[in-house]
Protein backbone atom coordinates (compact mmCIF):
# COMPACT_ATOMS: atom_id res chain seq x y z
CA UNK A 1 0.00 0.00 0.00
CA UNK A 2 3.10 2.37 -0.04
CA UNK A 3 2.35 2.93 -3.94
CA UNK A 4 -0.57 5.25 -2.66
CA UNK A 5 2.20 7.45 -1.23
CA UNK A 6 1.63 11.24 -2.31
CA UNK A 7 -1.50 10.21 -4.89
CA UNK A 8 -3.89 13.01 -4.53
CA UNK A 9 -7.34 11.79 -3.69
CA UNK A 10 -10.83 13.37 -3.44
CA UNK A 11 -13.59 10.92 -2.17
CA UNK A 12 -17.02 12.13 -2.16
CA UNK A 13 -19.29 10.82 0.67
CA UNK A 14 -16.08 11.07 2.91
CA UNK A 15 -17.85 12.28 5.96
CA UNK A 16 -19.19 8.67 7.36
CA UNK A 17 -19.52 4.95 6.31
CA UNK A 18 -17.72 3.79 3.53
CA UNK A 19 -16.30 7.10 2.10
CA UNK A 20 -14.57 8.38 6.22
CA UNK A 21 -13.37 4.04 6.31
CA UNK A 22 -11.73 4.96 2.79
CA UNK A 23 -10.75 8.03 3.45
CA UNK A 24 -8.68 6.86 6.58
CA UNK A 25 -7.04 4.21 5.04
CA UNK A 26 -5.66 5.64 1.57
CA UNK A 27 -4.24 8.82 3.94
CA UNK A 28 -2.81 5.86 6.45
CA UNK A 29 -1.14 4.54 3.55
CA UNK A 30 0.20 8.15 2.41
CA UNK A 31 -2.34 9.65 0.68
CA UNK A 32 -3.40 13.39 0.82
CA UNK A 33 -7.19 13.39 0.81
CA UNK A 34 -10.15 15.50 0.29
CA UNK A 35 -13.29 14.33 1.89
CA UNK A 36 -16.95 16.01 0.20
CA UNK A 37 -19.63 15.22 2.02
CA UNK A 38 -23.03 17.67 2.74
CA UNK A 39 -21.05 17.48 6.46
CA UNK A 40 -17.21 16.59 6.26
CA UNK A 41 -16.91 17.55 10.08
CA UNK A 42 -15.57 14.19 11.25
CA UNK A 43 -12.65 14.25 8.33
CA UNK A 44 -10.27 15.34 10.72
CA UNK A 45 -6.66 16.27 9.99
CA UNK A 46 -4.68 14.87 7.92
CA UNK A 47 -8.15 14.81 5.90
CA UNK A 48 -9.20 17.89 4.51
CA UNK A 49 -12.90 17.92 4.80
CA UNK A 50 -14.80 20.34 1.73
CA UNK A 51 -18.67 20.92 1.85
CA UNK A 52 -20.21 19.78 -1.85
CA UNK A 53 -23.76 18.97 -2.59
CA UNK A 54 -23.03 16.09 -5.48
CA UNK A 55 -26.72 16.74 -6.74
CA UNK A 56 -26.32 20.03 -7.56
CA UNK A 57 -23.60 21.36 -10.64
CA UNK A 58 -23.06 24.64 -8.26
CA UNK A 59 -21.82 23.17 -5.39
CA UNK A 60 -19.75 20.40 -7.17
CA UNK A 61 -17.78 22.42 -9.28
CA UNK A 62 -16.12 24.80 -6.83
CA UNK A 63 -15.79 21.91 -4.08
CA UNK A 64 -13.80 19.93 -6.87
CA UNK A 65 -11.56 23.01 -7.80
CA UNK A 66 -10.84 23.68 -4.04
CA UNK A 67 -9.98 20.03 -3.34
CA UNK A 68 -7.46 20.41 -6.70
CA UNK A 69 -5.66 23.71 -5.01
CA UNK A 70 -5.73 22.40 -1.71
CA UNK A 71 -3.96 18.96 -2.91
CA UNK A 72 -1.97 20.47 -5.75
CA UNK A 73 -4.14 18.36 -8.27
CA UNK A 74 -6.17 15.38 -8.39
CA UNK A 75 -5.34 11.68 -9.56
CA UNK A 76 -7.88 9.33 -7.79
CA UNK A 77 -11.48 10.12 -7.82
CA UNK A 78 -13.47 8.28 -5.44
CA UNK A 79 -17.49 8.13 -6.25
CA UNK A 80 -18.72 6.96 -3.08
CA UNK A 81 -21.44 9.61 -2.17
CA UNK A 82 -25.19 7.73 -2.80
CA UNK A 83 -28.24 7.54 -0.76
CA UNK A 84 -30.61 4.48 -0.27
CA UNK A 85 -33.75 3.54 -1.19
CA UNK A 86 -36.54 0.77 0.09
CA UNK A 87 -39.46 -0.48 -1.67
CA UNK A 88 -40.98 -2.29 -4.57
CA UNK A 89 -41.33 -0.71 -7.55
CA UNK A 90 -44.81 1.07 -6.79
CA UNK A 91 -43.49 2.06 -3.34
CA UNK A 92 -41.80 5.40 -4.63
CA UNK A 93 -43.38 8.39 -6.38
CA UNK A 94 -41.22 10.05 -9.13
CA UNK A 95 -39.95 12.62 -7.18
CA UNK A 96 -37.99 10.09 -5.04
CA UNK A 97 -37.31 8.06 -8.02
CA UNK A 98 -35.34 11.73 -9.19
CA UNK A 99 -34.12 12.18 -6.09
CA UNK A 100 -31.79 8.87 -5.90
CA UNK A 101 -31.12 8.75 -9.34
CA UNK A 102 -29.95 12.48 -9.55
CA UNK A 103 -27.69 11.39 -6.19
CA UNK A 104 -26.33 7.98 -6.83
CA UNK A 105 -26.10 8.06 -10.74
CA UNK A 106 -25.87 11.94 -12.23
CA UNK A 107 -23.90 13.01 -9.09
CA UNK A 108 -20.89 10.46 -9.75
CA UNK A 109 -21.19 12.29 -13.24
CA UNK A 110 -20.81 15.64 -12.48
CA UNK A 111 -18.07 14.87 -10.08
CA UNK A 112 -15.89 13.05 -12.54
CA UNK A 113 -16.85 15.70 -15.25
CA UNK A 114 -15.59 18.43 -13.27
CA UNK A 115 -12.15 16.35 -12.00
CA UNK A 116 -11.50 15.29 -15.79
CA UNK A 117 -8.91 17.65 -16.51
CA UNK A 118 -7.03 17.47 -13.51
CA UNK A 119 -7.25 13.50 -13.89
CA UNK A 120 -6.34 14.26 -17.42
CA UNK A 121 -2.77 15.99 -16.15
CA UNK A 122 -1.07 12.97 -14.55
CA UNK A 123 0.29 9.32 -15.18
CA UNK A 124 -2.02 7.43 -12.80
CA UNK A 125 -5.42 9.13 -12.49
CA UNK A 126 -8.50 6.80 -11.66
CA UNK A 127 -11.79 6.64 -10.98
CA UNK A 128 -13.31 4.24 -8.73
CA UNK A 129 -16.92 4.05 -8.12
CA UNK A 130 -19.08 2.44 -5.40
CA UNK A 131 -21.70 0.45 -6.44
CA UNK A 132 -23.60 -2.24 -5.03
CA UNK A 133 -24.35 -6.30 -5.04
CA UNK A 134 -27.68 -4.75 -6.42
CA UNK A 135 -26.79 -4.03 -9.42
CA UNK A 136 -26.39 -8.28 -9.92
CA UNK A 137 -28.72 -10.02 -7.72
CA UNK A 138 -32.19 -9.43 -7.19
CA UNK A 139 -33.17 -7.99 -3.91
CA UNK A 140 -35.98 -7.70 -2.44
CA UNK A 141 -37.83 -3.89 -1.52
CA UNK A 142 -34.61 -2.70 -3.07
CA UNK A 143 -36.18 -1.67 -6.90
CA UNK A 144 -34.84 1.89 -7.03
CA UNK A 145 -31.64 1.24 -4.86
CA UNK A 146 -31.04 -1.58 -7.71
CA UNK A 147 -31.72 0.83 -10.81
CA UNK A 148 -29.25 3.69 -9.40
CA UNK A 149 -26.28 0.76 -8.70
CA UNK A 150 -27.50 -0.78 -11.99
CA UNK A 151 -26.37 2.51 -13.54
CA UNK A 152 -23.66 2.98 -11.75
CA UNK A 153 -22.03 -0.33 -13.43
CA UNK A 154 -22.79 0.47 -16.25
CA UNK A 155 -21.95 4.06 -15.87
CA UNK A 156 -18.51 2.34 -15.26
CA UNK A 157 -17.50 0.23 -18.10
CA UNK A 158 -19.22 3.50 -20.49
CA UNK A 159 -16.35 5.42 -18.30
CA UNK A 160 -13.52 2.87 -18.60
CA UNK A 161 -13.59 2.88 -22.57
CA UNK A 162 -14.33 6.72 -22.71
CA UNK A 163 -11.06 8.15 -20.86
CA UNK A 164 -9.03 4.93 -21.61
CA UNK A 165 -6.99 6.85 -23.90
CA UNK A 166 -6.35 9.84 -21.53
CA UNK A 167 -4.48 7.30 -19.61
CA UNK A 168 -7.58 7.42 -17.33
CA UNK A 169 -8.99 4.01 -15.26
CA UNK A 170 -12.53 3.17 -14.56
CA UNK A 171 -13.39 0.44 -12.24
CA UNK A 172 -16.25 -0.52 -9.85
CA UNK A 173 -16.71 -2.02 -6.12
CA UNK A 174 -19.92 -3.89 -5.99
CA UNK A 175 -20.00 -4.58 -2.35
CA UNK A 176 -22.34 -6.42 -0.07
CA UNK A 177 -24.37 -5.89 2.55
CA UNK A 178 -21.96 -3.68 4.64
CA UNK A 179 -22.03 -2.72 8.78
CA UNK A 180 -22.42 0.37 7.60
CA UNK A 181 -24.41 3.52 9.35
CA UNK A 182 -27.17 3.24 7.00
CA UNK A 183 -27.83 -0.39 7.49
CA UNK A 184 -27.69 0.43 11.09
CA UNK A 185 -30.31 2.64 10.66
CA UNK A 186 -32.18 -0.57 8.50
CA UNK A 187 -31.69 -2.36 11.35
CA UNK A 188 -33.35 -0.32 13.96
CA UNK A 189 -36.34 0.23 12.23
CA UNK A 190 -36.86 -3.70 11.92
CA UNK A 191 -39.66 -4.90 14.67
CA UNK A 192 -36.87 -7.60 15.85
CA UNK A 193 -33.52 -5.90 14.71
CA UNK A 194 -31.46 -9.09 15.85
CA UNK A 195 -33.55 -11.39 13.40
CA UNK A 196 -33.39 -9.14 10.62
CA UNK A 197 -29.36 -9.08 11.16
CA UNK A 198 -29.20 -12.80 10.97
CA UNK A 199 -31.33 -12.64 8.20
CA UNK A 200 -28.40 -10.17 5.94
CA UNK A 201 -25.24 -12.44 7.23
CA UNK A 202 -27.39 -15.64 5.86
CA UNK A 203 -27.43 -14.18 2.53
CA UNK A 204 -23.68 -13.63 2.33
CA UNK A 205 -22.17 -17.44 1.90
CA UNK A 206 -19.50 -16.26 4.22
CA UNK A 207 -22.43 -15.76 7.35
CA UNK A 208 -21.38 -12.10 8.23
CA UNK A 209 -21.79 -8.60 7.08
CA UNK A 210 -18.64 -7.17 5.01
CA UNK A 211 -16.76 -5.00 7.26
CA UNK A 212 -16.25 -1.71 5.74
CA UNK A 213 -12.05 -1.81 5.57
CA UNK A 214 -12.62 -4.64 3.30
CA UNK A 215 -14.48 -2.69 0.89
CA UNK A 216 -11.97 0.30 1.85
CA UNK A 217 -9.07 -2.45 1.11
CA UNK A 218 -10.37 -2.94 -2.54
CA UNK A 219 -11.03 0.64 -3.46
CA UNK A 220 -7.36 1.74 -2.60
CA UNK A 221 -6.34 -1.55 -4.47
CA UNK A 222 -8.12 -0.17 -7.44
CA UNK A 223 -7.14 3.46 -7.10
CA UNK A 224 -3.27 2.82 -6.98
CA UNK A 225 -0.56 2.41 -9.77
CA UNK A 226 -0.30 -1.37 -8.96
CA UNK A 227 -3.55 -1.93 -10.63
CA UNK A 228 -2.54 -0.10 -13.97
CA UNK A 229 -3.38 -2.52 -15.88
CA UNK A 230 -7.01 -2.93 -14.72
CA UNK A 231 -10.20 -0.51 -16.09
CA UNK A 232 -13.87 -1.58 -17.09
CA UNK A 233 -13.92 -3.98 -14.30
CA UNK A 234 -16.10 -4.80 -11.27
CA UNK A 235 -15.22 -6.48 -8.06
CA UNK A 236 -17.47 -7.89 -5.81
CA UNK A 237 -17.05 -7.37 -2.29
CA UNK A 238 -19.73 -9.42 -1.33
CA UNK A 239 -18.65 -12.49 0.64
CA UNK A 240 -19.29 -14.76 -2.27
CA UNK A 241 -22.80 -13.76 -2.84
CA UNK A 242 -22.55 -12.59 -6.45
CA UNK A 243 -21.36 -15.65 -7.97
CA UNK A 244 -21.21 -18.89 -5.01
CA UNK A 245 -24.29 -21.20 -5.28
CA UNK A 246 -23.71 -23.00 -2.62
CA UNK A 247 -25.47 -26.15 -0.89
CA UNK A 248 -27.53 -26.07 2.31
CA UNK A 249 -25.42 -26.57 5.45
CA UNK A 250 -26.93 -29.37 7.20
Amino acid sequence: MTELRDLRVVVTGGGSGLGLTTARRMAAHGARVACLDLDPSAAEAPLIGIVCDVSDDASVRPAIAEAAEQLDGIDVVVNNAGIGARGNVTDNDDAEWHRVLDVNVVGMARVSRAALPWLTRFPHAAIVNTGSIAATAGLPDRALYSASKGAVQALTLAMAADHLDAGIRVNCVNPGTADTPWVQRLLSQADDPGAERAALEARQPHGRLVAPEEVAAAICYLAGPGAGSTTGTVLAVDGGMQGLRLRARP
